[in-house]
């Protein structure tokens, strides 16, 4: 063939990717994976955080500012807001690409929970460090 590509591998191609040149983005694979990624890494943090929440009950609030200055604690704390929030945008991109019509719409949308996500991840890690910081 004149591209350079088989006749084998043009048959795997659709018309419309045959007739566009285009072949998959291959970003749905780095997306799925850091899904599962995201997902294994809040199984121990979320227990660790549900039960250090247990351990806290009742706390005063001194003792739950010198919880989250505790270096181990601060430090799991921001791996906790990350992977919670690269979660989170990820699965609502998900939701936005597969129900939403509308490339434009599709797009604001996604670019709205990309950038909701980052600033209140930004805002969780900043109260975090603040008080690690001051502690």
């Amino acid at each position: 063939m004149a591209d350079g590509k088989t006749v084998h591998e043009a048959a795997l191609r659709t018309p419309l990717g045959r007739v566009r040149g285009l072949g998959s983005a291959k970003s749905g694979t780095h997306h799925w994976w850091m899904q599962r990624v995201t997902s294994l890494a809040l199984l121990p943090l979320t227990l660790w955080f549900v039960i250090s929440l247990i351990g806290l009950a009742g706390a005063s609030y001194a003792e739950t500012l010198a919880f989250i200055g505790a270096p181990v604690n601060a430090v799991l704390l921001l791996a906790l807001i990350a992977a919670t929030f690269h979660h989170m945008a990820a699965g609502l991109q998900v939701v936005v690409e597969d129900y939403v019509r509308g490339e434009l719409r599709r797009k604001g949308l996604i670019l709205l929970i990309q950038g909701g996500s980052a600033l209140m991840a930004l805002a969780s890690a900043f109260a975090v460090l603040r008080i690690a910081l001051a502690s």
